[in-house]
């Protein structure tokens, strides 16, 4: 028996839909949107590389992008 076939055009891309605020994928921490006007998410609340937390974390100080991977600067 095979399964029928079924349209699956209107299912969004999970990637594409956001429902939640937007976390960082290296630490868990919670980003807030750059006030600067870009699509650059940055930490909350970042202190001399702690984040809000206090924990000492390596991407702290850098942006990160709408689906929380830290933005590579060169």
């Amino acid at each position: 028996m095979t399964y029928p076939v079924y349209d699956t055009s209107r299912i969004p891309d999970p990637l594409d839909v956001r429902g939640g605020p937007v976390v960082c994928v290296s630490c868990g921490c919670r980003l807030q949107l750059s006030d600067d006007g870009q699509e650059v998410w940055r930490h909350f609340a970042p202190l001399g590389g702690r984040d809000a937390r206090g924990d000492l974390v390596d991407c702290v100080d850098k942006p990160h992008n709408a689906h929380g991977q830290p933005i590579l600067t060169a």
